[in-house]
């Protein structure tokens, strides 16, 4: 079961199958996406409200996912309506895979095989996520993601390619803060424009 693969804390199956509401919400949507297909969308929407009410986690029943899919804790979880999830992804709470408000038809983003989005994750727009990319904790990802990546910050960025580093590695709690890191670049120019200013004055 890729509950136990992909959580230290499944202890059995009996567990799993009673408590996880990630699971419960897949379940279910598994139903309501049947429904959807066959053209019967109020049956498939009621399927889909009952499980946001009962697990905390929305997922369109028009949305197309992928064998194993794993949400964990999942409160909050978001999946929008023309969202595309390839194979054995692994979404953490909070996480929303949802639109901009600008766009018609494909809305949302695909994610490839293998992809993990951390916990409070933003990924909007249809844009395209690659196989093996892993997005960090509080990340809003707004622009394509290519395959073997690490995306942090926000607006998200490349940390990692291909195995190599490009700005940090990925650990959920220590991602570094890019944004304050152009913060300071900034500060650094303009002391370094006031002290040019301060030398043209003296002549």
């Amino acid at each position: 079961m890729i509950v136990k693969e992909k959580d230290p804390a499944a202890r059995g199956t009996l567990e799993i199958l009673l408590t996880y509401s990630g699971l419960k919400a897949v379940r279910s949507y598994r139903r309501a996406n049947w429904f959807y297909r066959h053209k019967f969308f109020t049956i498939a929407r009621l399927i889909s409200q009952r499980a946001r009410h009962v697990t905390g986690i929305e997922i369109h029943p028009g949305a197309q996912i992928g064998k194993g899919l794993f949400i964990d804790h999942g409160m909050g979880v978001v999946v929008g309506e023309t969202t595309i999830i390839g194979d054995n992804c692994l979404l953490y709470q909070g996480v929303t895979l949802g639109g901009t408000g600008k766009d018609k038809g494909k809305r949302h983003p695909t994610l490839g095989n293998n992809v993990m989005v951390g916990a409070g994750a933003k990924v909007l727009g249809p844009i395209h996520i690659g196989n093996n990319v892993k997005i960090a904790a509080n990340a809003v990802v707004l622009h394509d993601i290519p395959d073997n990546c690490t995306a942090v910050g926000v607006p998200a960025r490349i940390a990692r390619r291909e195995g190599q580093r490009v700005e940090q590695d990925l650990d959920q709690i220590n991602y570094p803060d890019l944004n304050m890191q152009d913060i300071t670049a900034l500060k650094l120019a303009v002391e370094h424009l006031e002290l040019e200013m301060t030398e043209l004055e003296k002549k």
